[in-house]
């Protein structure tokens, strides 16, 4: 069944409840918002947020509309390597608190920036900071809010670009609003509501997916087989990636992208500068994973129910990428009770609605704090630190400075395939981010030269590789499906960007010399006691 064809009553409760959430969110954020001229208060909410709270914030900030929509239609259209690709966003999360989240916490103060430059100030490092930040959340951004306008003009019912167009302008605006009044306290209240509604919603929906096939997974497995079209090719790998050699290291390489690329998205890595002290962010962390684990679970049950009950071509009939596959399942599994039909419809869409709607307020929030704290008050400021009510207020605008072009850009492509997007936010994170936060973080010896060859070349080369991969051109899901200039037959660029990230950390350590080698090991020793214990110079 279409999702689109809902009745007047599904449509005036969607509206009421979207309205709702709307004028309750906004005034959670005015209650929460920064009393005060304080950059503490702004940028970690005081580190008052308790680790179970703290934990649901985490959790919330890390599953955003990618997992929820993405994920959910590659499992529902590929199977097996969709569930590959959602176990790996579930062990980025862990790798994330087994190895990065207490020393980015001991490390850092409010930004990536802050982590990246423990040793010793950097301007450069700042501004490259700033420049990655911005260039691994911009796209995802971008998916996002052109999702929010389709899911809001599907639900009630419109349609036309021009709809679509005012519905993200509109939505666009309020979630710079979110970021810019409610600062990290805010945002974190958004995310804690998203989850528990998200969750809600992803666990009915996957217990009446189960009740259709009889409480038996085996059967709803068999069932996903015959509703693919594929037969017994849907439950093993080759679906999404073709299973060549190159298919089956794209597959590998892709996973990891994903590992390392969601577990050092500058808006995830944020959160660990909210704990008040290590054990708080271990405590954290664990309840993060803990419920990653079992949203990981739900979606995998979720895509193949899609698939079993509905069917392939149902799925792909409105949309080639499946990212409605969520919104179509729970339209039709009560196809036979109109009532319950509207609230399992309804209740799925607001919580759909909620992910798009926090998960880009946090990401403009991340970016924003970069350009105030990494590039205004540490770059462009020469004469010493801006008073905190400045550099707040830089903050709050330059919420409204990185939205504007995530909302012009979203108007320009919200007809366009743009999975593309979301794995160039993860290639970036993977190939620039990830290395230089293990580099700077746990070598001794590394110096600025190899920091900044990490970030500046991870970034580059993997925009480099996307743009002539697959996923830009040569395939009908590409970006520009009509246009064929693609050199390498990748999914994601991270079977090249990610050695390549690494790789221009070493050589850019070796060719810093000797004595900067030296100069690098002896700051590493001077931080080492903050960065692994917390500890603090006096």
């Amino acid at each position: 069944m279409n999702p689109s064809s809902v009745d007047a009553g599904s449509q005036s409760l969607s509206f009421a409840i979207f309205a709702a959430l709307v004028s309750v969110t906004l005034l959670l954020c005015i209650m929460t918002s920064a009393e005060r001229d304080d950059l503490d208060e702004f940028y970690t909410g005081f580190r008052t947020l308790a680790p179970l709270r703290n934990g649901f914030a985490i959790a919330g900030d890390y599953i955003s509309a990618a997992t929820v929509l993405s994920t959910i239609g590659i499992i529902a259209l590929a199977g097996f390597d969709g569930l590959v690709l959602a176990l790996s966003t579930a062990l980025s999360l862990l790798l994330l608190m087994v190895l990065l989240a207490e020393p980015l916490r001991n490390a850092g103060r409010f930004t990536m920036g802050d982590a990246l430059t423990h040793r010793a100030p950097s301007r450069l490092v700042r501004l490259a900071a700033t420049a990655v930040t911005l260039a691994a959340l911009l796209p995802l951004m971008v998916f996002q809010l052109s999702g929010a306008g389709h899911l809001v003009t599907l639900v009630l019912g419109f349609e036309g670009s021009s709809v679509r167009t005012v519905v993200i302008v509109a939505l666009g605006t309020l979630m710079i609003g979110y970021a810019a009044i409610g600062g990290m306290k805010g945002t974190a209240l958004i995310h804690i509501i998203k989850l528990v509604v998200l969750f809600g919603a992803s666990l009915m929906l996957a217990l009446l997916v189960l009740d259709k096939v009889g409480w038996d997974p085996s059967r709803l497995i068999t069932l996903a087989d015959v509703g693919s079209g594929r037969g017994a090719a849907y439950s093993r790998s080759g679906l999404l990636i073709e299973p060549t050699s190159v298919g089956k290291a794209d597959l590998v390489a892709s996973a990891l992208t994903v590992v390392f690329g969601a577990a050092c998205l500058p808006h995830v890595t944020m959160r660990m500068y909210t704990a008040r002290n290590a054990p708080d962010i271990r405590r954290a962390m664990s309840y993060a994973v803990m419920i990653m684990a079992v949203f990981a679970l739900f979606i995998a049950v979720i895509g193949a129910g899609a698939t079993a009950l509905l069917g392939r071509e149902a799925l792909a009939a409105g949309d080639p990428e499946g990212s409605t596959a969520i919104l179509r399942l729970a339209r039709g599994i009560l196809g036979d009770s109109a009532a319950l039909s509207t609230f399992v419809f309804t209740t799925v869409s607001t919580a759909v609605f909620l992910t798009l709607l926090s998960s880009v307020a946090g990401m403009i929030l991340a970016c924003g704090n970069s350009l105030a704290h990494d590039l205004y008050a540490h770059v462009m400021t020469r004469t010493g630190e801006p008073s905190p009510r400045r550099e707040l207020l830089i903050a709050r605008l330059a919420a409204f400075a990185v939205g504007a072009p995530a909302i012009a850009l979203a108007v320009l492509v919200q007809d366009k395939a743009l999975r593309s997007l979301i794995i160039l936010s993860f290639s970036i994170a993977a190939s620039a981010i990830a290395p230089a936060l293990v580099y700077n973080l746990f070598w001794r010896r590394f110096t600025r030269l190899g920091l900044l060859g990490t970030l500046i070349g991870g970034t580059a080369t993997a925009i480099a590789v996307t743009a002539f991969s697959t996923t830009i051109s040569g395939t009908p899901q590409s970006l520009f499906p009509d246009r064929d200039f693609d050199v390498f037959p990748l999914t994601t660029s991270g079977m090249i960007s990610i050695p390549v990230g690494f790789l221009l950390g070493w050589m850019g350590t070796f060719l810093s010399g000797r004595r900067r080698r030296e100069r690098g090991r002896t700051e590493y020793r001077i931080a080492e006691p903050r960065l692994l214990a917390g500890a603090r110079r006096r």
